[in-house]
C-alpha cells in the first residue's frame, strides 16, 4: 500500500493519528496493526 502525501492515517486500536508528510511504499503500523486511512468529512452544501 502506497502512502500518499497529505493523507491522514488512524490506528484502530489506540486512536493515534498520523499525517503523511513524505509519500512512499509500505504500510504504517501502530499497536502491531496497519493504520487505516481517515476519510474526509463532506463539506456542507452552499445552497
Amino acid at each position: 500500500m502506497a502512502n500518499q502525501l497529505g493523507k491522514r492515517m488512524s490506528c484502530p486500536e489506540c486512536g493515534a493519528q498520523v499525517l503523511v508528510t513524505k509519500g512512499g511504499g509500505g504500510a504504517i503500523h501502530c499497536c502491531d496493526q496497519p493504520m487505516q486511512l481517515v476519510e474526509a468529512k463532506p463539506l456542507p452544501s452552499a445552497d
